[in-house]
């Protein structure tokens, strides 16, 4: 794969709304819409403030907050202000009308001073301050955590560079802002128009891990895959990704069913084709901590016992594969694994 052809429209706010736990996200606050403004094609740019005036949780540079839109679906969008600015959220929404609904209602209903209840932020793709160098990557509305990015960095006057890649000019979020003089010659803006043969060819900006670098993409499944194959030789730890299921891979023809043995109970239970672990989990009545769902976060991480797994997250290196899995996504290529639940 030499040429990145990206599909960039579908939203990072694709969940599966029917298993999200407010709790965990840390309770919901009334926060009200001071601004709702288009700044791309489909992509509108919401303000929200506390609606008792007080200032906000504090965040850093890569969160999310949980919104329950208006037709009772909960959705992750990734903050794209600075973490300076405890007086507002800015979050930016693509409207997906192949979605579940959640982008549509919040953009064609939700109006300026209307309240929307919102969790506390979470990261799970925070920057790393001990790097010397770091490299943004975004494709479509990917491009919402990687602005707070900019904005640390900017202010923190750390070395950085951001790659951005869209489908059309005039769908790329913030690209007046990118364009600014202050980031002159760290932003390159990559319009495909469709065309695989205008795809942007990462290879060779990937090809040298400078030292103490690191990179962080957000964006399709697709945009994703090519980076972790082109940064497979740069050093554990160096390279971040999310995207809180924008791709989320149909069921996959090799596919084929197998049970997990649970360590702590001795329960064995069968996971089915197209049934993740972790969905069988809850169909037992059984709690395990998630959050992407994709493979990417890292929050359903768990020790594996025995058994081989067919590894499908973003999270692990190799030389982890024999000790943990990310239930949310890995399947298994043996009959049985034993988890430690």
């Amino acid at each position: 794969m030499n040429k990145l052809a990206c599909q960039l429209e579908r939203p990072e706010e694709a969940l599966n709304s029917s298993t999200l736990s407010l709790d965990s996200e840390g309770g919901m606050l009334p926060l009200q819409v001071a601004r709702k403004t288009r700044i791309a094609t489909d992509v509108f740019l919401f303000e929200l403030l506390r609606t008792d005036g007080q200032l906000l949780s504090p965040f850093s540079a890569g969160a999310h907050i949980t919104v329950l839109t208006p037709n009772g679906l909960t959705r992750r969008y990734s903050l794209c202000n600075g973490p300076a600015e405890t007086n507002l959220y800015r979050i930016a929404i693509k409207r997906d009308v192949h979605g579940m609904g959640g982008s549509i209602n919040l953009i064609d209903q939700v109006q300026i001073g209307d309240v929307l209840p919102a969790s506390v932020p979470l990261n799970y793709f925070s920057l790393d301050h001990q790097a010397r160098t770091h490299l943004l990557i975004a494709g479509g509305i990917g491009i919402t955590p990687i602005m707070s990015m900019v904005r640390e960095l900017q202010a923190r006057q750390m070395d950085f560079r951001v790659i951005y890649v869209t489908r059309t000019p005039e769908s790329a979020a913030f690209r007046e802002e990118l364009n600014t003089p202050e980031l002159a010659g760290r932003v390159l803006i990559h319009h495909s128009h469709g065309e695989p043969s205008h795809s942007l060819d990462l290879a060779p900006l990937l090809a040298k891990h400078p030292e103490g670098g690191h990179v962080y993409c957000c964006g399709p499944r697709r945009l994703m895959q090519a980076v972790r194959e082109y940064t497979h030789h740069w050093p554990s730890g160096s390279v971040h990704f999310e995207d809180f299921g924008t791709s989320v891979q149909p069921q996959a023809p090799e596919d084929r069913p197998f049970a997990v043995k649970l360590l702590r109970s001795g329960v064995t239970i069968e996971v089915p084709c197209g049934v993740s672990i972790l969905e069988a989990l809850r169909r037992e009545k059984i709690s395990v901590p998630s959050s992407c769902e994709s493979g990417t976060c890292g929050t359903c991480r768990t020790a594996l016992i025995s058994g081989v797994a067919e590894h499908r997250d973003y999270v692990l290196d190799e030389d982890q594969h024999d000790k943990e899995i990310m239930i949310c996504i890995s399947r298994a290529i043996s009959s049985l694994l034993e988890i430690d639940l």
